[in-house]
C-alpha cells in the first residue's frame, strides 16, 4: 500500500515536478521562443512530461534541424536541438531566403557572411535544379568552397560557380563532383577567365 501511494504522488504530485527546463544548441533560435513552443508547465509530475510530443512541437520552429526532449531526474526537462546552418541564399520579392544543405527554406533575413547565392528558375525543397546545386557545393573542397560567391542552375546539367574574384567555374552537372573538383583546383592556377570542368577528361580555359 505504501508503495503504491508513493507511485501516486509521484506520477500526480511534486515530488518529481518539472522546475527547471534546460536548452543547449541553440544559437540562432531564442531560448524562450523554445521553451513556450515545448509547451511544458512548471510543476508538471516529470512522469507525466510527454517527450515525444514536446519534441514535435520544438522541431516545427523553421530554423530547428533536430530536437531531442529527455526527462532527467529528479526535476530537469533537457532539450537539445541542432539548428539548421544555411548553406545558400536566394532573393525573392518577399527578401532574402536561406536554404540548408537539404533545401529546406527556412528564414528570410540577410545571410551570414560565407553564405552563396543561388540563382535558379525556382529554388524550393525538391527542385531538381536547387539539388544539383547544393550537391556541387557539398563535394567541394574547402579551398574552393571558400572562393565561391554565386551557383547558378539553370539546369540541372549546366551548374556554374563564380568565384570571389570574378572568375567562372563551368561545372555542368553534379555527377563526377569530386573528380571535378581534383581538376578545378590545379586549373585554377592557370591564368584565365572561365574554367571548364564539365567534361573533366577534357578541361578548358578561356
Amino acid at each position: 500500500m505504501a508503495s503504491a501511494v508513493f507511485l501516486g504522488v509521484s506520477w500526480f504530485g511534486p515530488i518529481w515536478a518539472v522546475d527547471t527546463i534546460d536548452v543547449t544548441g541553440n544559437a540562432a533560435v531564442d531560448r524562450a521562443e523554445i521553451v513556450t513552443t515545448l509547451a511544458v508547465a512548471e510543476g508538471t509530475p516529470l512522469p507525466r512530461v510527454d517527450t515525444d510530443a514536446a519534441a514535435t512541437r520544438v522541431a516545427g520552429i523553421p530554423k530547428v534541424a533536430s530536437v531531442r526532449v529527455q526527462r532527467i531526474y529528479p526535476s530537469t526537462v533537457r532539450v537539445t536541438v541542432q539548428e539548421r546552418v544555411p548553406v545558400v541564399f536566394f532573393d525573392a520579392p518577399d527578401g532574402t531566403h536561406l536554404m540548408d544543405e537539404n533545401g529546406v527554406d527556412f528564414a528570410v533575413e540577410p545571410p551570414p557572411p560565407g553564405v552563396v547565392r543561388l540563382v535558379a528558375a525556382s529554388p524550393s525543397y525538391g527542385n531538381l535544379e536547387t539539388r544539383a546545386a547544393l550537391d556541387v557545393l557539398a563535394v567541394l573542397p574547402p579551398p574552393l568552397r571558400a572562393q565561391v560567391t554565386q551557383i547558378d542552375a539553370p539546369t540541372i546539367s549546366n551548374v556554374s560557380l563564380t568565384l570571389v574574384d570574378g572568375r567562372v567555374v563551368v561545372w555542368g552537372s553534379s555527377e563526377d563532383g569530386e573528380y571535378k573538383a581534383s581538376i578545378a583546383l590545379p586549373l585554377l592556377t592557370q591564368p584565365g577567365q572561365t574554367y571548364d570542368v564539365s567534361s573533366p577528361d577534357l578541361p578548358t580555359i578561356r
